[in-house]
């Protein structure tokens, strides 16, 4: 009997991570379609929509920057009790942003906001890691993973839902009773601190900065197209910080960084291969629903439900990973779930401009289910090497690199596609004509420059089915973890 209840509060306990990290990564992606009703009811003009990116922008900066500092207060002073102050903030900061009457206000609530939501990932991870038994380890990371990809696919689609329903401040009035529960729920759980550790604050100092200059530079449109040197600066900056507190590291009890972690090949070759794997990501994140939006001639909603057979297997794909761990350990899972979205994605470069199922959903679907199957691996192979007293802040840098990989695929796939695209229509006519009516070429000029768009998009896609196989070369050298 006291197994069974011994077993049952595991679960629970599992169940209770997954579900925050649900919860408060909808708030990752929630304002993706609120965003024009957010626009027009703070009376924001769209001659303004760069500035008006910063609600997103400002979010995902926090998320980045804040996550090593939160997750590394989790590894000392406990991770539930750190994960309730992080919910209280993610709490405040919700209400600053339902009763924001500007966009600069708006934009600083954001931030804040993120500064608590940024502690589910990791902090969920180690707990995951820590409460189950060494050989449900695998799933128990697959659940928690499955439930934050789940959680950023439904993000858009809710925002969507409340802001049609009530309006876009109810979207996070609701995070209250979210976060309330959550914050009840914990108190079932305990994790023992350790004590022993400390928090190195000036190299908290130093990587914040560090993080925050790199990121906002990866940020810059100008980081591709060279018409500036104020992302190279900003990016020398921080690197020459990251430097610094690497050397500070050796010189402390207790790093900030985990430093086991920087002399692990297998770690260095997780981590560049999640860099790959972000870049990937984006690419076809931003592609599928722009080409059948596009080129394609679909409604927004037509390419909405195409990328939705995309991302619904990613959840799936985490789970059926963590499910398969303790058989197929770190590497084969890793290079099987790289091929599967390398593959899927040259697949789907090749499509014609009517393509139709089966070839669309099983192209989409293979292509999610390979971004799923590579979380968990990549995840344990940091969390096992690393020190007890690390788990937390070694998961959030797994989270952080995805993430910094995404945001330069989506600056590249920006500023190299504008130009692509020039090289690819300027042979073409002078698209003025079109309204001229004048010309019997009219019919052939457009579907020479819509030709020429399904040709960049191939091109976008090829690219990150190449990062994805590419990736198969550091992944290589991850040695193969057995449980425990």
């Amino acid at each position: 009997m006291k197994s069974g209840n011994y077993r049952a509060s595991k679960i629970i306990g599992l169940m209770i991570v997954a579900l925050g990290a649900f919860f408060t990564s909808l708030d990752q992606t929630v304002v993706v379609t609120a965003l024009p009703d957010m626009m027009r009811d703070l009376k924001i003009p769209i001659s303004d929509i760069d500035q008006s990116s910063w609600i997103i922008t400002a979010y995902l900066l926090g998320y980045t920057v804040s996550m090593p500092i939160v997750g590394r207060l989790g590894d000392v002073f406990g991770y539930c009790r750190i994960y309730q102050i992080a919910l209280l903030i993610f709490l405040v900061g919700s209400v600053m942003v339902a009763v924001s009457g500007n966009l600069g206000l708006l934009i600083g609530s954001r931030l804040f906001q993120s500064l608590g939501g940024s502690a589910a990932i990791p902090i969920g991870m180690a707990l995951a890691f820590t409460i189950l038994p060494v050989e449900r380890r695998g799933l128990a990371l697959g659940i928690v993973g499955g439930a934050a990809e789940a959680g950023s696919m439904l993000g858009p689609a809710y925002g969507a839902l409340i802001a049609e329903l009530l309006n876009w401040r109810w979207i996070f009035w609701l995070n209250i009773p979210q976060v309330l529960l959550l914050m009840v729920l914990l108190t079932r759980l305990y994790n023992q601190p350790h004590r022993t550790s400390r928090v190195d604050y000036i190299g908290g100092g130093i990587l914040t900065v560090g993080l925050s200059m790199i990121t906002v530079a990866l940020c810059m449109e100008q980081f591709f197209s060279l018409t500036s040197f104020t992302p190279y600066i900003a990016i020398l900056i921080g690197m020459t910080l990251l430097i610094v507190l690497f050397k500070h590291q050796s010189k402390v009890s207790s790093p900030m960084l985990p430093v086991q972690l920087f002399s692990s090949s297998s770690v260095i070759s997780a981590m560049v291969t999640q860099i790959l794997v972000g870049a990937a990501l984006i690419i076809i994140l931003v592609t599928i629903p722009l080409m059948a939006h596009t080129v394609m001639g679909k409604d927004t909603s037509v390419g909405a439900l195409w990328l939705l057979r995309l991302t619904i297997f990613i959840p799936l794909g985490a789970i059926t990973g963590g499910a398969l761990f303790n058989v197929l350990k770190v590497r084969p899972l890793t290079l099987i779930g790289l091929i599967f979205i390398g593959v899927g994605m040259l697949a789907a470069s090749t499509w014609p401009m009517d393509v139709r199922d089966p070839e669309l959903t099983v192209t989409l679907a293979a292509t999610g289910f390979g971004f799923g199957l590579v979380i968990v691996p990549l995840m344990h192979v940091v969390l096992d090497t690393c020190p007890a007293d690390y788990r937390a802040s070694a998961a959030s840098w797994i989270v952080v690199l995805r993430v910094m990989g995404m945001t330069v695929g989506l600056a590249g796939l920006s500023t190299w596609g504008v130009g692509q695209y020039q090289d690819l229509t300027g042979d073409l006519a002078n698209p003025a004509i079109w309204l001229t009516g004048l010309s019997d070429q009219t019919a052939d000029i457009i579907a020479a420059y819509t030709e020429a768009g399904l040709k960049l998009f191939h091109h976008f896609l090829i690219i990150g089915g190449g990062m994805a196989l590419i990736a198969l070369i550091p992944s290589w050298f991850i040695k193969t973890v057995d449980p425990g």
